[in-house]
């Protein structure tokens, strides 16, 4: 349960998100972030706390060679280091021979990126997206304000998310990935 929202503009991507840590019927406003910078990368996860702590502290990012392009290093040797970090971290499942991991938002090069649970890459067309059990209320928030400043629109997801959702709540960080 949860909401991050990405955006991407003007060569800079912005991701923001909510503090809401939920298990069952028990809401916990969390203090850390599910939002965060690394480098040249701007990260926001969903599905577990302790995959974004994995992602944040202990990630090896591999080298971004000039000669690859960027949605063919994130689809293949971003993605593998974060499936080493996974499974390195005990947080990557396999059932059936069906490796699992989690989802969030990645930007990275003035792009957005999101990495689901089977571990694909995609980018959206529309240079917006979310994840989380808010999605689908902040990607309509997102697309009805298009024309607004990003962060402002990130702000106007993120609220959407927490009126309509029982599983989103502030306070929301918003982070800016040049």
């Amino acid at each position: 349960m949860t909401c991050v929202a990405g955006l991407a503009e003007k060569g800079r991507v912005w991701i923001g998100a909510d503090s809401a840590g939920v298990g069952g019927l028990s809401l916990t406003v969390r203090a850390d972030s599910k939002v965060f910078r690394r480098g040249p990368f701007v990260m926001g996860f969903t599905t577990s706390f302790r995959m974004g702590q994995l992602l944040r502290y202990r990630l090896t990012i591999p080298e971004h060679r000039p000669n690859i392009e960027v949605e063919q290093w994130m689809a293949t040797e971003f993605v593998d280091a974060v499936r080493e970090c996974l499974k390195a971290g005990g947080f990557a499942r396999k059932k059936d021979e069906e490796e699992t991991g989690g989802t969030f938002l990645v930007g990275y090069r003035g792009q957005l990126f999101a990495v689901h649970e089977d571990y694909q890459v995609g980018e959206p067309l529309d240079g917006f997206d979310a994840v989380g059990s808010g999605a689908e209320l902040a990607r309509g928030a997102l697309f009805a304000t298009r024309g607004r400043a990003p962060r402002r629109r990130i702000e106007i997801a993120l609220q959407a998310a927490e009126r309509m959702n029982a599983g989103v709540r502030g306070p929301f960080h918003i982070e800016i990935a040049k």
